[in-house]
Order: structure tokens, then sequence, then C-alpha cells
């Protein structure tokens, strides 16, 4: 007889309101020196790389906006005067002594350089000058007369090698233009010497005028040639070219191509007075120019019917410091001029008087 199991009945309290354990969490692996090590290092290497990248971005940014300005001509250094050379362009300036250099002097040794020059670097370290000639002079002279070191160098906008000298040409070129003094003979010479250098590819004077003064007005290259063909004409005959005003010029110019054979007559009447100052020299273009070249041609001090023309004005110009000014003074025949920062009409009429009597009693010697 087998035996019955007995199945009991065992009533579970529903689960709910009881909150199940977690299992316990397992405790971090610890790492060893050796992988601690590892990682330090990995990080470090990522921290400088991108640091090196960040610089290597930073200096070819800056490299990149050198070189923009440096092709801009907008990079000013201190040149050494003995590194700036004048050999590459013919110079549209007159030879010989700068009245008005003394006042540039002036102005540099009490308030600086205002406008720097600018100069092409070249392969062998000197540097071409481009514009600024007068500025180089006067830095030269204070250098000379004081021996002070910051005259040694001149601020300097550097150009790179453009390749093209026509370009360095024009940048002279536009920025003489503007000069007062200039006068049509010194622009003549140099459209003529640049027609004469083959490397140029400019055989023709008229072609040099259109490139070289392309700023100036069509007049304006008008009269530059005129005064090129009489250059052309009278050569070395000429003893103060420079001087010729521009109605005698482009007037002689259209007689002398009228008539080939007064060139040969106006060179001889040059001749007879080798010593002749530039107002006399201009005295008798003036003849030739106007149809008077039968006119017996008299010599300096000395009158005739046919001497009707008054000898060039000579002109002096110089500066009296005061106080905390500069007065400006520009005297010629007949008339002084002078500039000071002063309203003088605000001072007494009598006052006036009086300091004007004064003056000329002075250069009477009278005081």
């Amino acid at each position: 007889m087998s035996k019955k199991r007995r199945m009991f009945d065992i009533d579970v309290p529903p689960s709910e309101g009881f909150a199940a354990e977690e299992p316990p969490a397992r405790a971090p692996a610890r790492r060893g020196p050796m992988a601690s090590a590892i990682s330090e290092n990995v990080d470090s290497v990522k921290e400088r790389e991108e640091a090196t990248r960040s610089i290597l971005k930073e200096n070819e940014d800056l490299a990149r906006e050198f070189v923009r300005l440096k092709k801009a001509g907008l990079v000013v250094d201190r040149i050494p005067l003995d590194k700036i050379v004048t050999e590459a362009l013919v110079r549209d300036r007159k030879p010989g002594i700068d009245d008005d250099l003394d006042e540039l002097k002036l102005s540099i040794r009490e308030v600086g350089l205002s406008n720097p020059i600018r100069v092409e670097a070249r392969a062998d370290g000197m540097y071409e000058l481009i514009q600024g000639m007068r500025r180089l002079q006067a830095f030269k002279a204070l250098r000379e007369e004081t021996g002070e070191d910051r005259f040694e160098s001149i601020p300097a906008g550097i150009d790179s090698k453009s390749g093209k000298t026509e370009d360095s040409y024009r940048r002279m070129v536009d920025e003489n233009l503007i000069r007062k003094d200039i006068s049509f003979a010194e622009m003549a010479n140099l459209a003529r010497a640049y027609a004469a250098d083959p490397a140029n590819g400019c055989p023709e004077v008229d072609d040099a005028v259109a490139v070289l003064f392309k700023s100036a007005s069509y007049t304006k290259r008008s009269y530059i040639r005129s005064f090129a063909a009489l250059l052309a004409k009278l050569g070395d005959h000429l003893a103060h070219p420079f001087d010729i005003p521009r109605n005698v010029g482009v007037d002689l110019k259209r007689r002398l191509e009228n008539d080939p054979d007064l060139t040969a007559v106006l060179a001889g009447a040059l001749a007879e007075e080798p010593q002749r100052s530039a107002a006399r020299e201009v005295d008798i273009l003036r003849r030739f120019a106007g149809g008077d070249d039968g006119a017996p041609i008299l010599p300096t001090g000395k009158t005739g019917t046919a001497n009707t023309v008054k000898p060039r004005k000579a002109k002096t110009t110089f500066q009296v410091s005061r106080g905390g000014g500069v007065a400006k003074c520009n005297a010629s025949l007949g008339r002084l001029e002078l500039r000071y920062d002063r309203d003088f009409s605000t001072i007494d009429r009598r006052d006036l008087e009086r300091a004007v009597a004064a003056f000329l009693d002075v250069l009477d010697g009278k005081d």
C-alpha cells in the first residue's frame, strides 16, 4: 500500500510594500602605477600637440599678414642711411644745393619726420630709394652737422621688389608732380633718360612721357614733350635749362621746328656768353622765342632797345624761431612776406607801424 504525499497550502503575503535589495556594487578595479603613468603621459602629449597646432596657426597667420602688409608697402622700419642707394632710377630733381632744405631740416629736428621715405629691398641687403630724396638729403645733412645717433637711420616704408621699373618710376614721379618748384626741363630730362634705357622697352620720348606722367593732365604732358624736344635740339648749349619758364620753352621749341637753321644761330649766341647767369640765358632764349633773333644780344648789365624783359627775380626763404613758434619769411625784389601763427589784425595799427619802422631802421643801419 503506497503512502500518499500530503500537500500543504501556504499563503504567501504579497511583495508589495517591500523594497527589493540592490545587489552590492562591485568596487572599482584599482589601476596600477604603470597604467596611471601611461594615461597621464597620453593626456600630456595631446595637450602639447594642441598647443603646438595653435602656435603654428598663429605664426602662419602673422606671416601671411606680414607678407600682405609688405606687398602693400605698409611695413615701416628705420633703415641706416648707409644702406640706402640711388642707383636704379634716374632722378627728376635738378642737381645742386636745395635752397629750401634748411626749412625741412629744422622741421625734422624739432618735430621729427612725419612722412617716411619709401625704399625697395634689394637682394644684396641694400635698399633702393623710390620716394623721398629731399628727406634723405636732410637726414644726411643733419647727421653731418649734429653727429646725433637719431640721424644715423631714417624711417622708411619698405616695398618688396616689384620687378617692374615702371612702377618705381611712377611712384617717384607722382610724388614730385605736386612740387611747385619742379621745372618742365627736369621732367623732360627724366623722360629722355627713361626712353634711352633699352630695359624699359620705351624707345620714343613721347611714349615715355605717356608712361611716366600718366597722372598728369594732357596739357602738362604736352609741355613736357615740348621741353624734351627743346633739350634734344639744344643739348649741351644750355647752361641753365631748369630755369627756362614754361612759355619760353614751348614757344622756342615751336620756333626752332619751323626754322631748323635757327638752332645753330641760337647756339652761337649762347656760346658768346659762356659765363652767363640763369637770368641772362632766359633773356637770350626769350628773344629767339619771340622772333627777335636779329636784335643785338647785349651783355649783362648793359641796356638797349631790344632789352625790354625784366630779369628773373631772386628769392630768399628763411625761418626765425621765436618762443614756441616759427616765423616763415620769403624775401624777393620789393617784397617781404611773413607768416606766423598770430592774428596781426588784432594788434593796434600804431604798434604795427612802430614795429615796421624799427625793422626798416635796422636794415638801414640806424639801430
